[in-house]
């Protein structure tokens, strides 16, 4: 599957030192799911893969991805210039049952943050355990970045994407560059 969070096309990263790089993505399609069992069923369908049931977990496959975000609940991403087809085949899969579907393409945008030093940057904001047996890769999780709400997703032992909501964005990298200095400065 190709990566769905890929940095933007020309942009230099926000910040790359030899411990930590941080890098915008690309825009992505992305819909909020809301709906029990008969209604993830039919999102299965469309997505061409099970709907993680696990908590704090994500699901791949078919060049989307879906985020379990709480029991009835999922973050569905696809590649941007997908999204009308995307949304409409979901929203056709759960035509009259009771679910819903909502496009936050334009609500929220994520970040990079990779590096050897990348939990502890993240740990600079973020108030849980990111070692790796308590966070390991995978494991996706809405919590909080300083003030700001994020979904944090592991891809990688020194791998994460950082989603969050497109007016918070400015805020989160100013504290995690602060962070980085601090870092780069010891």
């Amino acid at each position: 599957m190709a990566e769905l969070y890929t940095p933007v096309a020309g942009l230099a990263p926000v910040l790359r030192q030899d411990a930590v790089s941080i890098q915008k993505t690309a825009p992505l399609a992305r819909l909020s799911f809301r709906g029990r069992a008969e209604a993830q069923a039919a999102v299965a369908g469309a997505l061409g893969f099970a709907l993680p049931q696990a908590p704090l977990s994500a699901a791949t496959g078919a060049g989307k991805a879906a985020l379990w975000l709480g029991p009835d609940e999922w973050l569905l991403l696809a590649p941007e210039t997908e999204l009308e087809a995307f949304e409409a085949a979901v929203n056709a899969a759960v035509a009259g049952l009771a679910a819903s579907v909502t496009d936050i393409s334009h609500r929220q945008d994520a970040v990079l943050v990779s590096g050897p030093r990348a939990a502890w940057l993240m740990n600079s904001g973020v108030p849980i355990d990111l070692a790796l047996p308590a966070f390991p890769i995978g494991m996706v999780t809405r919590t909080l970045c300083h003030k700001a709400e994020v979904i944090l997703w592991r891809k990688a032992e020194d791998h994460f994407v950082l989603e969050c909501w497109r007016t918070f964005q400015p805020y989160v990298l100013e504290h995690l560059l602060d962070a980085a200095r601090e870092l780069s400065a010891a």
